[in-house]
């Protein structure tokens, strides 16, 4: 991690990762980028829904390979990257045949590593092969959870499921959250953890740095009229009032409650719920 000289307010309480330790590559590989848009969290009619967000600085998307649809083809990484699109790095992987990709890197990777995605390929780093033929007690990220369909979870940095049991048909996966539950053994992921474990350890040290990254504030529900939060309005400061606890500003309950669907599709894999308040 980075730190820096206290010559401001905002310099005394920023802390940063040391990209010139960990990049190889200032600019992205081009013919791998295309144009986002940015929809400053509205809809197509133009209402907010995703609050909090708005402005931040140009970015181009990076295409990131998540299919992983190269079995039994050698790719040699070229490059770690930045990619303001996630936390994770990421890099060019080259394959035997000439093609480039980008794809999520795991932790220990430098330029020169090798992998390769097959159903028996060696249990090393950065390998990919199905749920199935990974021995219990690894550690894997980029998990798809319908075959075929790409990795979908464990994506972020630092984070990765380790394997607990097969079973039926089934491989049971410890997530990041606590949560045990149950994917396809059909289903493919990649050995290791995703890069950039220090992502957490990071400390903007100013408001400015979030909005560069596309976040506007936070604004607390006291401070506004009755008509936007259940808990504006008032002569000067106001508690929540008569509520059972506090409340978003639809008026659900905020905090100790569960929120996840009752019905969910997926429900029936989740073997163990997640502790709550447990990362």
């Amino acid at each position: 991690m980075k730190t820096y000289k206290p010559t401001t307010k905002s310099r005394r309480n920023t802390v940063t990762i040391d990209y010139r330790k960990v990049l190889t590559a200032s600019k992205p590989e081009k013919s791998l980028t295309v144009g986002i848009k940015r929809t400053g969290g509205r809809n197509n009619t133009g209402r907010i829904t995703a609050t909090h967000k708005g402005g931040g600085n140009k970015r181009a998307y990076r295409l990131v390979d998540f299919l992983y649809n190269k079995h039994d083809i050698p790719a040699k990484i070229t490059t770690v990257e930045y990619d303001p699109n996630r936390t994770a790095f990421i890099g060019v992987a080259v394959y035997k045949d000439g093609e480039k990709r980008y794809v999520v890197l795991p932790k220990g990777v430098t330029v020169g590593s090798t992998f390769i995605v097959g159903e028996n390929a060696p249990i090393e780093i950065g390998n990919r092969l199905p749920l199935k033929n990974i021995p219990s007690g690894t550690f894997v990220y980029n998990i798809e959870l319908k075959a075929g369909a790409g990795a979908k979870i464990v994506r972020s940095a630092g984070t990765f499921a380790q394997i607990i049991a097969q079973n039926d048909g089934y491989t049971q996966l410890k997530m990041p959250s606590t949560e045990i539950r149950r994917v396809s053994d059909l289903c493919w992921a990649t050995i290791g953890e995703a890069s950039n474990d220090e992502h957490k350890l990071v400390k903007y040290g100013k408001a400015g740095r979030s909005r560069w990254r596309g976040i506007k504030p936070t604004v607390r529900g006291t401070a506004m009229n009755p008509v936007d939060h259940p808990h504006g309005g008032g002569e000067g400061r106001q508690g929540i009032g008569l509520r059972r606890g506090p409340k978003t500003r639809h008026g659900k309950q905020a905090y100790g409650v569960r929120t996840r669907t009752p019905k969910k599709y997926s429900n029936q894999n989740v073997i163990t719920r997640r502790k709550n308040g447990t990362r």
